[in-house]
Formats: C-alpha cells, structure tokens, sequence
C-alpha cells in the first residue's frame, strides 16, 4: 500500500484510510448491545483485514455509530493490531459546556479505543458556530498539554464550512493536519482545492473525507456516466476513477473510505496503491470533467448555497430544500432525500409554509425564481 508523509507529523502513514463511521450493521436490534448497531464480527474482521493488507490510518470520531464506533476500534485494534496503525478520532465539539469537558470527554474517549494516546486528534466538523465555541471556551491550552504530555502525537480539525473561515483556522494555530472533503465534484465546495493548497503550503498534513460523496459517485452509476469511463483505455471502477483524482494531488497524505465490504477494502487498496502524483493523463483528465459536467447538467437549481436568502421569516429551509432536490436530481437519490425532507416537513421548515413574500427573490444573487423552484422542490420530493 502506497505511503505518504502526514503533514507535520513526521510519519508516514497507507494513503488510504479505514473510515469508522459506516462499519457492517446488525440486521437485527441493536438495543441492549456493546457495539450497538454495529455488526463486531463483521467490523473487527474487516479492519484487521485492511491492516494486514497495509491500511494504517484509522479514523473514527465519538458521535460515529451513536458512540459506538470508538469502542468497535478499540476491539479490533486489540491483539498487536494497535502498534500497527495511527490512531485518528475527534473532540465533538458540540457537547463542550466548559473547559472541564476537553479533558473529561478525551480520557473517555481513550478508555473506550483502549489506548494512552491517539496519533491524531480532531476538532470535529468545525465551522463558525463550533469555532466560535472553540474561542469561547479557549481550547488551545488543552491541545498543547495533551500533545505534549504524549496523549495524542498530532493535532488537526475537521471542517464544514466556507473557505474564508477556513483560512481563518488554518492561521490560528500550529496545526499538524486538518481534514477536508474533497472528491471531482466538490472541487469549490467548502475549503476546495483553493483550501487544500492553502493549509498544505503551511505545511498541514492533507487528510480527505468524502472522496466518493458519500457512494454517490460509485453507486447507480448512471449509464451515460458509465460510457464516459468506457472510452478510457484502462478501465476502471467508478470509484477507482474518483480515488485516483485524489491521488493525483501531491498535497493530499490520506484518503478516508467508509468501506463496509471485503470487495470494497480490495477495490480501494488497488485503485490507490499507484495513484501518484501525475498517474492522471491528459486524456483521462478529460473524461473526468465529462463526467463531472454530466452530473452538473442534471442540476435542479442553480443554487449556490450561500444563504443570502436566510432568514426567511417563517423559517423556511431554502438552501437545504435545493440541496435535497439537487442531490435528487444529480444523483438519483429520491428516496434519501425524500426522507431528510420530511423531517423538515416536520419541523415545518418545507417549501409549504413559505407566504410568498418574495424578500428571499430580491436577496438572492443568482436571481433565482425561489417561489416557484420551493414549489417544484417539494413535487418532488413528496
């Protein structure tokens, strides 16, 4: 398996990593059980079956598996497994009320993956409402002692939001990595290639979640989609094209892969064993783009998701109501997006409870007829 440097951690670590955060599931309750919904034979099996074939990055996190991802990776990585790997998982920044709870919250976190230390720890899905907590509560002392008490060897941040925040954060610390979501489609999206860039030039260490959106891009591959990947003269998996994409870039150090199946852990090792910096050709390059705008040219709304248009005065989810139909729409996930707009109609944020006032029209900068795309949103999605 292919290695890369981590950033300023000085070590060299699989490019591609083990993603806890969508082990094997049960099929029967998981009430009442350890590991919850997770099936433990099935998970513990396949990540020391990713190890032994030269996987040594693993990621999980304290919310993963309804907090059961972190004791499943503690069992798997019993046995010899542990020395073998660096150790990812993230402070959930969401559930600190003080500045006790930095330390109460690592010190379950270690007990449950059965460790003193972790390689790499995470401030969790930062963006401007967890940094700004993150300020509040001044979590810098407590990222410094645990580093230099050995309780974890590298510090980092997981981030969702806009890439000016993301420089933002990028600047405020010495950070040794951070964790981005990057894949062919969401190349602007969030901190992007712009971002990625940004805190590699700073010397972080690049780490990549999403590279697949979430299967979007390896699942129901559409048929137009699939003759684009035909005209190359190597052939390849969906999921193999975008994992290479990734590869390309000489800044990115670890690829994270939810897999869940043996025929996954084997398609991913393949795909990203030779994937160098320079392994895209011209030609290949193309065909990615022509897949890439494929999936473009079936978007329901020219929304940009920069929420101008928010607040609306009776709460109406606009940006999120056009991604869910532009998800619909791209990627042939009705029935996922269906059911994140439920629980909008239940919170009553749908498109029904917009009075067309029209102040989001007049907001908005793509100039977007926002009444009447809520009004085809919800068609669809109901």
């Amino acid at each position: 398996m292919q290695r890369r440097k981590l950033g300023k951690c000085g070590t060299r670590t699989s490019l591609l990593g083990f993603g806890c955060m969508r082990l094997p599931k049960v099929d029967g309750p998981a009430t009442g059980r350890k590991f919850g919904e997770i099936d433990e034979k099935e998970a513990v099996s396949q990540i020391r079956a990713a190890i032994d074939k030269g996987v040594t990055y693993m990621d999980t996190a304290h919310g993963y598996h309804g907090q059961k991802s972190e004791l499943l990776v503690g069992e798997a990585l019993r046995d010899g497994y542990r020395e073998q790997v660096q150790l990812a998982t993230k402070l959930p920044c969401w559930e600190v009320n003080s500045r006790d709870d930095f330390e109460a919250i690592f010190s379950e976190q270690l007990e449950k993956l059965q460790t003193d230390h972790v390689d790499v720890y995470l401030l969790h899905a930062l963006n401007e409402d967890n940094w700004s907590k993150m300020k509040e509560f001044d979590v810098f002392p407590f990222l410094k002692q645990i580093k230099a008490d050995g309780r974890a060897k590298c510090i980092g941040f997981s981030f969702h939001d806009e890439l000016p925040l993301f420089k933002e954060i990028v600047d405020s610390f010495d950070w040794d990595v951070c964790q981005i979501q990057l894949n062919y489609m969401d190349t602007d999206f969030q901190a992007g290639v712009e971002g990625m860039r940004y805190a590699a030039e700073r010397g972080l260490g690049i780490i990549i979640m999403e590279p697949l959106r979430g299967g979007k891009l390896a699942k129901n591959v559409p048929s137009e989609v699939q003759a684009i990947w035909n005209q190359a003269p190597v052939q390849r998996s969906a999921a193999a094209w975008a994992l290479r994409w990734l590869g390309d870039f000489e800044e990115v150090g670890v690829v994270l892969s939810g897999m869940n199946r043996m025929e996954e852990i084997d398609e991913n090792i393949r795909a990203l064993d030779n994937a160098v910096p320079g392994c895209i050709t011209g030609e290949e390059r193309q065909l990615i783009e022509k897949a890439k705008q494929f999936y473009l040219d079936r978007t329901a709304v020219d929304c940009t998701e920069c929420e101008y248009c928010l607040p609306c005065p009776v709460g109406v989810a606009i940006p999120r109501i056009f991604h869910l139909y532009n998800e619909a729409s791209i990627y042939g996930t009705l029935a996922e997006s269906k059911g994140a707009y439920s629980r909008l109609q239940q919170d009553s944020k749908d498109a029904t409870t917009c009075i067309e006032c029209g102040q989001c029209e007049t907001k908005c900068p793509q100039n977007l007829k926002v009444i009447q795309d809520l009004k085809d949103a919800h068609a669809a999605l109901t």
